[in-house]
């Protein structure tokens, strides 16, 4: 958690609110200087071999194993999570993530050659390249604030662009551990930059100074403002915006795996995250064993500050997050649900803190069913049939993960190809975020495009087709000068790759012969 006063945000660890470090802003009237040495060296790094870019990604990729605890430590002070989480939800993915971008980038990005489509074109030949879109801005949130950013400064990198890195106020001592991963990575000056200041006054400098492409990863309200800022000049966007995630759990499910993976997706990070379980359908016949089983979990959790691995789950990271996880539980309760279990408290209780927390009675009238909560809040409904489920979970604004709980996989695959979302797994949750090699975001409000894996590789370039001619003829049939033959010789063609009768097509094809190799190979007579 950070305070901003006058040109310097003040970073406080949420779960003690001790004063952890200070990060100055940067005076914006550099911005044009820093963009203009990024095009400079966006320039050169474009012709740079992907072997070469590779061994830069590598550096970095060592550094984090390296100093894998310190990067843990900074991230738990900062965002105000345990240490373990921070290992394994950021740390280790970051390691993953530049492992992966920098040994696969190359195969994808490749020039590929795109099967011909018809005889009629025969003579063509055409290749899809990959071209970096330039400087790309990423815009990072608080709640991952290392493996999100990182991750997609890899990516940016690996394909051939320049960034500007803006983190989260919230988070920005772990802003400045990117910057040391990066600076292991030894690149060329200029071709990186963090840039520190008001969410507002740093998307505006990169309007203004002619961003290429914005990822952003927040809020729904902020992604859409975005959004309308990127009208005025078209500039691209990518956003991963909220979640409201649904787990279904089937009459056959493994309730011990299911219980257990619904507390740590549900109360990992203390809820604050977009792909986390958000709410639970859990089929009437199972439902009352599922909920003992889960209350008696949730009770056994512990939340406080990380003072020696002593606890599962740390504090809220904004005094504003706890407040609105506050709201919609006691909206929810006021209308009818109820609170079954809570996590125990682990130690001195000063800072922001809410418990993990289960709780029933709830349905889709209620805030807690339909707006994004990101927080350690569990509630769970009861469902007659996977259809009511399906419906259920569908029910929603976003469209990011879900997750179908069975034994039986024919009919899990077969549930998540009707969920809207854009990740469903089976029996698991949350976890492809560390994925580097599937893709990662959703549709409806949940935003638009996707990062990570080849997909993410994409999102950071431009398609560009490039096409040739296999033979050099003086002209293509339907070039000018126009005349009958010209017309009956288009139908011929039409007719020779389309008609369903193999005489007709080997007629018109004899016909047309002739008069493609004369107007083709010899030149216009004026």
């Amino acid at each position: 958690m950070s305070v901003t006063a006058t040109r310097e945000t003040v970073s406080v660890n949420p779960a003690t609110m001790e004063e952890v470090g200070r990060v100055v802003h940067t005076d914006m009237s550099r911005l044009p200087a820093l963009f203009a040495k990024a095009r400079e060296a966006q320039k050169a790094w474009e012709a740079t071999p992907f072997s070469v870019r590779k061994r830069h990604i590598l550096k970095m990729r060592d550094y984090i194993v390296a100093n894998a605890e310190e990067l843990a430590a900074i991230v738990s002070r900062d965002n105000g999570k345990s240490r373990i989480d921070a290992l394994a939800t950021e740390v280790i993915p970051c390691a993953l993530a530049a492992n992966w971008y920098g040994k696969h980038a190359a195969s994808h990005l490749k020039p590929k050659m795109l099967p011909g489509s018809s005889l009629l074109f025969f003579n063509k030949r055409n290749q899809i390249i990959r071209v970096p879109v330039g400087i790309v801005g990423i815009i990072s949130p608080w709640n991952y604030p290392l493996s999100i950013p990182f991750g997609e400064v890899v990516m940016a990198l690996m394909a051939g662009n320049a960034v500007m890195l803006k983190v989260a106020a919230a988070t920005v001592l772990v802003g400045e551990a990117i910057d040391k991963i990066v600076a292991a990575g030894e690149l060329p000056e200029g071709l990186f930059s963090h840039i520190v200041g008001s969410g507002a006054e740093v998307s505006r400098g990169f309007f203004d100074n002619g961003i290429d492409k914005i990822f952003f990863t927040g809020s729904v309200p902020t992604g859409k403002r975005l959004m309308a800022e990127a009208a005025a000049t078209l500039t691209p966007l990518s956003l991963e915006l909220g979640g409201k995630d649904p787990m279904i759990v089937l009459p056959d499910a493994d309730l011990e795996r299911a219980t257990s993976g619904a507390a740590w997706a549900g109360y990992q990070n203390a809820g604050q995250s977009c792909g986390g379980v958000e709410r639970i359908y859990v089929h009437e016949s199972v439902y009352d064993r599922f909920v003992d089983m889960l209350a008696a979990k949730t009770k056994a959790m512990r939340h406080g500050p990380d003072t020696g691995h002593g606890v599962d789950m740390g504090a809220m990271t904004t005094k504003e997050q706890l407040e609105t996880v506050r709201s919609q539980v006691e909206a929810a309760l006021s209308a009818g649900a109820k609170i079954v279990a809570q996590s125990q408290p682990a130690g001195a209780d000063k800072g922001w803190f809410y418990p993990a927390t289960l709780m029933t009675g709830v349905n889709h009238s209620m805030e807690i069913m339909r707006e994004e909560t990101f927080g350690p809040v569990l509630p769970v409904m009861k469902f007659r049939d996977i259809e009511e489920a399906i419906r259920l979970a569908n029910d929603s604004t976003m469209a990011l993960t879900s997750s179908v709980w069975t034994r039986n996989l024919s009919e899990g695959r077969r549930i998540a190809a009707k969920l809207h979302s854009g990740v469903t797994t089976i029996n698991d949750h949350l976890y492809t975020h560390g994925q580097s090699e599937t893709p990662w975001g959703g549709w409806k409000e949940s935003g638009l495009g996707r990062t990570h894996s080849h997909l993410g590789l994409d999102e950071m370039t431009h398609a560009k087709l490039v096409n040739w001619d296999f033979l050099s003829p003086s002209r293509n049939l339907w070039w000018f000068p126009f005349d009958e033959r010209t017309y009956t010789a288009l139908l011929q063609a039409l007719r020779f790759v389309m008609s369903p009768s193999l005489f007709a097509r080997m007629g018109n094809g004899l016909k047309l012969t002739g008069f493609m190799v004369r107007k083709m190979f010899s030149p216009w007579r004026v």
